[in-house]
């Protein structure tokens, strides 16, 4: 089973858009609004073994809120 399928997301804390699980380059996970664009840090993993968990704590980060929000323009 794919790690999208795995993990849910809630809706967007500012906008309430729709979020999406985004790995970059195979080194770390973070969650992005599609809307506003508001998004988590970036959780690094090293190996195969913790990539499934830095995805669940990007996903947690977002459900709870600990969201980064960039002002228009920036």
């Amino acid at each position: 089973m794919d790690i999208h399928e795995k993990i849910e997301l809630q809706s967007c804390p500012y906008c309430g858009g729709a979020a999406m699980l985004e790995e970059e380059h195979g080194w770390c996970w973070y969650v992005m609004c599609m809307e506003c664009g508001s998004q988590t840090a970036s959780i690094e993993y090293k190996d195969a073994e913790d990539r499934f968990g830095a995805a669940e704590r990007a996903a947690h980060l977002w459900n709870i809120g600990k969201v980064l929000r960039s002002a228009n323009g920036d």
